[in-house]
């Protein structure tokens, strides 16, 4: 979309103000709100004046001012303010017109560039599954003296008994029981339906909606493919979607990993591949799961570098939480055709030359997008530029249930890091993948390791609960 057609949807669709976004390093989005009728095509040129430094992680207070330069292709219309507002994702440039090396919305453009300069191939298709709850009350303390957290939804498992719905009316969702059943025991189909058309208003091609496998609301909607900068500006619009429609619901979305202790968490699966000017390249008839060598080595570089790459895709304390055996979690750093319980998964069914691609199944959307898409990216692309064989390292295939090996087998397959401090002590022992090309830099992995670590630390420092069950009484 060209800044004329941008300046023309101000027009017809009557917006009064337009909202400049952008993303921090901990994949919140920010934005500031412009009057429609002072955004001309300099706006454009120049960009959007704002204070770095109060973003956590972005910039030092002595240099403190920065720019977002507006990108066109990314504008939407809001569907949720009351005054017409045109939404425009934005890139982070200095003062002196000097793209910000740590903005991650530019370190995923220069991924997809890295691509191309790499001689791959010319686009990188991203299809994330990211999976959320639906709440119809959330309560949490963490202070001195208290900490708890309180959730509650009418579908939950716990609340069989309960009276205060006026009359229980049952069909309550078993713990691990909500895999797409129908009305009334799935009470959420119109809400998601509801989003999915704000999404679709929005440019977003839905495939389909269902309800997950946990009890109290546990949801997934899928989205239509893009390349790698586009897919991350279409799921923060996704999750903007999602968590305002269901507050207009009077209810609350999370997509925190693993908000609820004894069953499944919400992870974002996600899909890759590469084309060459319109070419798959991750096919190859008759071959495994007809794989390429060339699908292959990106496999291989994701299973190496997955213990650093898990620092960006899997970046909170709760992450770690879902990644336990158990709950479908994928913790095994194998690949495998159709097998949920592998990290890296082949789908099969259905699959045309075209759709052929891999499901890295680790991820959860406490990650940045930007980030993870391109340190994804830049994993498999090591992987194909080294030729890692995946095969030869041990990593599969494996087309059995891992969970259901014998101990010694399964002391043969490398497993995720079992906490946000280990997948930072790997990102800082291996990252040299992602410097290729000055797509990530030594200062940005440096600020995100820091920026990591104090999160980690805020959690490791606070008692916790169950404390008091184990050692109360000693």
């Amino acid at each position: 979309m060209s800044v004329q057609n941008v300046l023309n949807l101000i027009k017809e669709k009557n917006i009064e103000w337009v909202d400049f976004r952008f993303i921090g390093l901990s994949g919140r989005v920010q934005h500031i709100s412009l009057p429609a009728v002072e955004v001309d095509a300099e706006t454009f040129v120049n960009g959007v004046a704002f204070d770095g430094s109060s973003i956590p992680g972005f910039r030092g207070i002595e240099q403190s001012d920065m720019v977002m330069m507006p990108d066109t292709e990314s504008a939407f219309v809001d569907p949720f303010t009351a005054h017409p507002t045109l939404v425009i994702m934005c890139n982070i440039f200095t003062p002196e017109g000097e793209r910000y090396d740590r903005d991650p919305r530019s370190i995923a453009h220069k991924a997809e560039e890295y691509l191309k300069s790499a001689g791959v191939g010319t686009d990188a298709y991203f299809a994330p599954e990211s999976e959320f709850f639906i709440f119809d009350d959330v309560r949490f303390e963490s202070g001195m003296n208290k900490s708890y957290f309180e959730v509650d939804s009418e579908e939950a498992a716990w609340n069989t008994g309960r009276k205060e719905e006026g009359g229980n009316l049952g069909f309550k969702i078993p713990v691990k029981g909500g895999y797409v059943p129908v009305a009334p025991t799935d009470t959420q189909q119109d809400i998601r339906s509801e989003m999915c058309r704000l999404l679709m208003e929005a440019g977003l091609r839905i495939e389909r909606h269902h309800h997950e496998v946990a009890t109290a609301g546990q949801g997934e909607i899928n989205f239509r493919f893009d390349t790698l900068t586009k897919t991350a500006d279409n799921l923060l619009k996704y999750k903007y979607i999602v968590q305002n429609t269901a507050r207009q619901y009077g209810k609350v979305a999370t997509f925190m990993p693993k908000p609820l202790f004894g069953d499944n968490g919400s992870g974002m699966h996600v899909h890759m591949s590469i084309f060459n000017e319109g070419n798959p390249l991750f096919y190859e008839k008759g071959a495994y799961a007809n794989l390429s060598e060339l699908a292959l080595n990106y496999i291989g570089g994701i299973l190496y570098h997955a213990p650093a790459l898990i620092a960006i895709t899997n970046p909170s304390t709760n992450s770690f939480k879902r990644l336990v055996p158990g709950y479908e979690a994928p913790v095994n750093l194998v690949f495998s055709k159709g097998n949920r319980s592998a990290a890296v998964r082949i789908p099969v069914a259905a699959v045309t030359p075209k759709g052929c691609r891999i499901e890295f199944r680790t991820p959860d959307s406490t990650s940045n997008p930007y980030l993870a898409f391109a340190a994804m990216l830049m994993a498999g692309l090591d992987g194909i530029k080294k030729k890692i064989d995946p095969r030869a390292l041990g990593y599969g295939p494996y087309d059995k249930n891992i969970y259901e090996l014998s101990d010694a087998e399964k002391a043969e397959i490398r497993s995720v890091p079992g906490s946000l401090d280990e997948a930072l002590d790997a990102l800082e022992a291996d990252h040299e993948f992602l410097l290729e090309g000055g797509v990530f830099t030594k200062d940005f992995i440096d600020n995100y390791v820091a920026f990591k670590r104090d999160e980690a630390k805020a959690v490791s420092i606070r008692v916790h609960p169950y404390e008091y069950n184990l050692y109360f009484d000693l």
